[in-house]
């Protein structure tokens, strides 16, 4: 990528570190949007036994622009975010990266649209990453933080999207343990 349109793309993307998610960090203070996708990276790099089947480097590189399109809307929490919202954002995303250079451009296309099927293997851990990590961001976040809605949330999102591997069921019955012990159930 020539190193101007490479530094241009970059101030973009910048934009990810300071839209703030609805949940927080251990020590209290909002996430970013680029540390939620950061940890999912982490996640992806850290299950690659998991499932040998899989091109986990297509499922970091997934995880790494996944939410590249809050960085022209921020962050509305999967609980809140409507159709319309979802459309305005995948609009404005495409609109930019169609300014990427070709090949890059139709990579990440490509990847958006596989990433919405979620019909591959790479789709679905991505899918089922972005969902868990939430949740696991929520039970390292003080119980103070979280809003009555999340309660409930904590305990059954995402289970549709582990659905498809023993693994990630299991991991989700764990971080739903952890759920069931913050709250005092």
């Amino acid at each position: 990528m020539d190193p101007r349109k490479l530094l241009d793309t970059l101030t973009v993307a910048e934009r990810l570190k300071d839209a703030t998610r609805h949940c927080y960090t251990a020590k209290g203070r909002h996430e970013s949007v680029a540390e939620h996708c950061w940890m999912m990276t982490l996640m992806a790099f850290f299950m690659r036994d998991e499932f040998p089947e899989a091109d986990m480097d297509k499922v970091i590189r997934m995880c790494i622009i996944h939410d590249l399109g809050e960085a022209f809307t921020g962050d509305i929490p999967a609980f809140e975010k409507t159709k319309t919202e979802g459309k305005i954002e995948e609009e404005l995303l495409y609109g930019w990266v169609k300014s990427l250079p070709k090949d890059y451009a139709e990579e990440m296309l490509t990847f958006y649209e596989e990433m919405a099927e979620r019909k591959t293997l790479e789709a679905k851990i991505y899918k089922a990453i972005d969902g868990l990590e939430a949740l696991i961001q929520h039970n390292i976040s003080d119980l103070s933080t979280w809003t009555p809605k999340e309660y409930e949330f904590n305990k059954t999102y995402a289970d549709d999207k582990v659905a498809f591997s023993e693994y990630l069921t299991v991991l989700k019955q764990a971080v739903r343990e952890d759920t069931l012990k913050k709250l005092g159930e």
